[in-house]
């Protein structure tokens, strides 16, 4: 069975013990079917990253894991360590659902390493959805735009000045 064959439906997780749980379409055999893989040895202190690359070299799991994406990954794994360090599942989704937000305003050089995971996967998913390839029908090469008329007067700086410059460089 390849995973071309199965559809991902529904995602969840379990919190005791904890796991994941999906259910999927298996097209081949076209029934409804529901998988829950076990996390063994998570709790509050592990690495979110390891349990995913662990998940995915998992010979039972990993056809079933290609289904989500490593932003679902995160949230799901994320839920349930907030949930084992006390915090209810309200706060959790609430804190989740802040992750899973890019503000303009936001300064991302001063957030933990798992936030900032987050951030750049909700900012691929985003420059995924909205990129434009040759074939599309609103794609147009070569594209020019004068960001003059939107930022304002462009600031120069002394750093490129020309007069003390190596032109070998």
């Amino acid at each position: 069975m390849t995973t071309s064959t199965l559809q991902l439906l529904k995602c969840g997780v379990r919190f005791d013990p904890p796991a994941l749980v999906i259910t999927y379409k298996d097209w081949k055999a076209n029934k409804l079917r529901r998988r829950t893989m076990p996390l063994r040895n998570f709790n509050k202190n592990s690495n979110i990253e390891s349990t995913i690359k662990d998940l995915k070299e998992n010979p039972r799991h990993n056809r079933f894991v290609q289904l989500l994406s490593m932003a679902q990954f995160h949230r799901l794994l994320s839920i349930i360590k907030d949930k084992l360090s006390g915090l209810s599942l309200e706060a959790s989704i609430a804190r989740n659902n802040d992750m899973d937000t890019v503000r303009a305003d936001e300064d991302l050089n001063k957030v933990d390493s798992e936030t900032l995971v987050r951030k750049k996967l909700q900012m691929d998913s985003t420059f995924e959805k909205n990129k434009k390839q040759p074939g599309d029908p609103d794609f147009q090469y070569n594209v020019e735009v004068d960001f003059e008329d939107v930022v304002g007067k462009v600031e120069s700086s002394g750093w490129d000045s020309g007069e003390d410059s190596d032109p070998d460089f």
